[in-house]
């Protein structure tokens, strides 16, 4: 019985103790590699270990050898990185990689390598894609081919107008293939590039650049008719102006970023514009990265873009332009009147009321262009009109470009405007009516046709003033600075003149007027006297060009303007 037992526990003890036996690890060299003296490569060595991969030794001859990127602990397949540096004598070499696996059992690969003089190789040679379009926000492969007598070491992709990333890269040392990248476009149109820069063994580069255009796919959408109901123009999309829309009476329209509106050709009764009657909302709610822009179909501009691919920036009267009525408080014969601009027939035109907080929506980031269309004599449309429009409503960063008649004229109402550009009006810049009671901060005025300002007095019983600060306004080629009736009630404060030539003035004579802290470039010789009258000494400080301490904060425009993309305003 005793017998039996131990016998049992020594064959049991055998079973225990039994050896499992793996295979000793395999090692796979990359192919022959050349190198120039001196210079280093990367070796990418793959191996296979069945009881795990526990280290990796690497030596060479004719240089030396690290390990780059090392295998994973207990890994039974994977990769070891090694980079070798050649020695300073051309001839042959080689690296050695030995991989000891959790039994101590051992396996290795040698890649043989080349060492060569310096400039024995020409430059890689890359050659890139044509010339295509790529609709913006998508990706394309571009397939760049090359030649490298050096053989292949690494390469590097840049981008423009969006970005690049290497999708499928080349055998290392190889002496021709191929390299394919991936681009993806970004939001904005206009031209775009990828460059691919290689690298050889013996450290020379070759590069090539795949030209690329950038489009925007957009869907193009007809107003024929006012809009009765509460409406949304959404991005990438651009709307076509048939006639004169009016956004009704408790309807409102919802203007998405990057939308284009375009307005058809027209004179007269058919002359295009864009009108919010009293009662109706705009909210046309921009961003700097994607304004929204007013402009006329023979324009050619896309969403995306921000400067006119074809029209000039003084091309004016192609259509009608943006007005924004409101029920805000106006200094006129009746509490409410036409709007200049609208034909009588049109009851929408009717502003002006007793509400001065009256709320006509959001009007940011928006650029309005090549606008003014007469619709009778001496009767043209503003760039942005705002009759009645009470404090409620926010007008920010908006852009007025070549509008035949005034870029943005007040008839009395109460609303403020912030950060404003108006840019080659085809007459006045700022134009005042009615008893504004807002204010006008942070704007720039560029070549007007007529006066910089022409701010005029009440009309009615009602009187109210406006102010004007923080402004830079280059005067040349306008008929005047600023023009005032008798009771104009205006303060202008922190404002910047520069450009001014002869024959234009600054009108100080009326006692309402209350101004400071203006400063003005005047060419050689001129007194201050010349251009501003009535004890302007008391109000203005000559100084050099570029030397005002006064004037707007032009970096609001930046980006989403078209004066600032162009160049109009780096004197500013």
């Amino acid at each position: 019985m005793y017998l039996m037992i131990a016998t049992l526990a020594i064959f049991s003890s055998c079973k225990k103790d039994e050896v499992v036996t793996y295979k000793s690890p395999i090692v796979s060299a990359p192919s022959s590699q050349s190198a120039q003296v001196g210079a280093e490569i990367e070796m990418t060595f793959n191996y296979t270990a069945e009881a795990g991969f526990k280290s990796a030794i690497a030596t060479a001859t004719n240089g030396t050898a690290v390990i780059k990127t090392n295998a994973t602990v207990g890994a039974t397949s994977g990769i070891v990185v090694v980079t070798y540096t050649a020695g300073t004598t051309a001839g042959a070499g080689s690296v050695i990689l030995t991989v000891t696996d959790n039994s101590d059992q051992t396996g290795n690969g040698t890649a043989v390598i080349s060492v060569v003089a310096e400039a024995t190789f020409d430059a890689p040679v890359v050659t890139a894609p044509a010339n295509q379009d790529v609709t913006a926000g998508t990706s394309v492969d571009l397939t760049f081919g090359f030649t490298a007598e050096g053989g292949y070491a690494s390469s590097v992709v840049n981008a423009t107008n969006g970005t690049a990333t290497i999708k499928t890269d080349a055998v290392a040392g190889s002496t021709s293939g191929s390299v394919v990248v991936s681009y993806t476009a970004s939001a904005t149109s206009g031209a775009g590039s990828v460059i691919l820069t290689i690298s050889d063994n013996s450290s020379q580069n070759g590069s090539s650049t795949a030209v690329l255009n950038v489009v925007i796919e957009s869907t193009i959408i007809d107003v024929n008719s006012n809009i009765s109901s509460n409406t949304t123009w959404e991005t990438g999309k651009v709307y076509i102006l048939q006639s004169r829309i009016a956004v009704l009476s408790g309807v409102t329209l919802t203007i998405q970023p990057g939308v284009i509106v375009k307005g058809q050709a027209g004179t007269g009764a058919n002359a295009t514009a864009l009108l919010i009657a009293r009662g109706g909302k705009l909210m046309a709610d921009g961003t700097a990265n994607s304004p929204i822009i007013f402009t006329s179909v023979a324009d050619e501009i896309v969403p995306g873009q921000i400067v006119s691919p074809n029209l000039d920036s003084d091309l004016n009267g192609l259509w009608g332009g943006l007005l924004i009525l409101g029920s805000a408080p106006i200094s006129a014969d009746a509490e409410s009147v036409q709007i200049e601009g609208i034909p009588p027939s049109d009851q929408n035109g009717l502003f002006g009321g007793t509400n001065a907080t009256d709320n006509s929506g959001v009007i940011r980031y928006i650029s309005i262009r090549h606008g003014g269309a007469n619709i009778g004599e001496g009767n043209e449309i503003n760039g942005l009109t705002l009759g009645g429009v009470g404090s409620g409503t926010i007008i920010e960063n908006v852009e007025i470009v070549a509008n035949q008649d005034d870029g943005i004229e007040w008839f009395g109402g109460t609303v403020s405007v912030k950060n404003a550009i108006i840019w080659n009006a085809g007459d006045d810049a700022v134009d005042t009516d009615m008893s504004w009671a807002g204010t006008l901060d942070n704007f720039i005025v560029v070549n007007p046709g007529d006066e910089c300002f022409e701010l005029d007095g009440p009309e009615g019983t009602m009187e109210a003033g406006h102010l004007i600060k923080n402004g830079s306004v280059y005067a040349a080629g306008a008929d005047g600075l600023v023009d005032l009736d008798a009771n104009s009630i205006v303060e202008m404060t922190a404002i910047y003149f520069f450009g001014v030539a002869a024959g234009q003035d600054f009108d100080l004579n009326p006692t309402a007027l209350v101004a400071s802290n203006l400063q003005a470039t005047l060419p050689d010789g001129a007194l201050v006297t010349d251009f501003f009258t009535a004890g302007s000494d008391a109000y203005v400080t000559v100084v050099a060009a570029g030397a005002n301490t006064v004037g707007a904060d032009v970096s609001k425009f930046d980006n989403w303007s078209w004066a600032a993309v162009s160049g109009a305003l780096v004197d500013f």
